[in-house]
């Protein structure tokens, strides 16, 4: 077992493994709680569990995955190219929008760590739980917070947006399809944006636009918001 677990293809073909699988399971039911990546998430940590395999052999591959959440996320930027009309007529509104949602959620992560009387570190990691992985590691970083909770922070916000957002913008009757790709962009990155593109392609292509702007406005948002916050709370 050792032999295969030392070597780096075991961590991707696990994650490989397990994302069909949930991927399978979503396509079949059509359940957004059962949304692939929760389902792949569940069984890699069962698998780990049941053979006693350590993490760290896991993250052999895990480590080699994670080259190319940048590269994956420049990626969407193909679907926005064929919206380029649509997105210089609802420029100024989507730039409002992302940063409006933006500065929401680090405030909220503010407010609601204070009001639990969460430690600053744990406060630190989870104010770019709306930005993609990468960014959202490197803002953690800056602030002093720990990467792996923002990491989880991520891939959790992402889920709960996918499942839900969809669910709040009919609530709300958020017909417009720019405004539904622009709300779970910027809420749930990438793992939104998955969703979005199958509402549509409008909303896939304003909700990879998202990722990116998000990511950027947070890197300078989040450290300006908390410190801000934090003095005055």
């Amino acid at each position: 077992m050792s032999l295969l677990t030392e070597n780096i293809l075991f961590g991707v073909v696990i994650s490989l493994l397990a994302f069909e699988i949930g991927l399978f399971i979503y396509k079949k039911t059509k359940i957004p709680v059962f949304n692939p990546l929760l389902i792949a998430i569940i069984l890699v940590i069962g698998f780990l569990i049941i053979f006693d395999v350590n993490v760290e052999d896991y993250n052999r591959g895990g480590e080699f995955i994670n080259m190319f959440l940048g590269p994956a996320t420049v990626v969407l930027a193909v679907p926005l190219y064929k919206q380029l009309k649509l997105l210089e007529k609802y420029l100024l509104p989507i730039i409002i929008g992302i940063l409006i949602g933006s500065a929401v959620s680090i405030s909220s992560v503010v407010w609601i760590g204070n009001i639990l009387g969460m430690e600053d570190v744990l406060t630190m990691s989870l104010v770019s739980k709306s930005v993609t992985t990468p960014i959202g590691i490197e803002i953690t970083n800056q602030l002093g917070g720990l990467a792996p909770v923002t990491v989880l922070a991520i891939v959790v916000s992402g889920i709960i947006g996918a499942v839900i957002g969809p669910l709040i913008c009919k609530i709300f009757r958020i017909n417009d399809r720019v405004a539904v790709g622009i709300a779970l962009g910027t809420a749930s990155h990438a793992v939104g944006t998955t969703k979005a593109f199958e509402l549509g392609e409008t909303e896939g292509a304003m909700s990879s636009l998202s990722i990116g702007i998000a990511g950027v406005m947070t890197v300078f948002l989040a450290p300006a918001i908390y410190y801000i916050l934090t003095k005055f709370i």
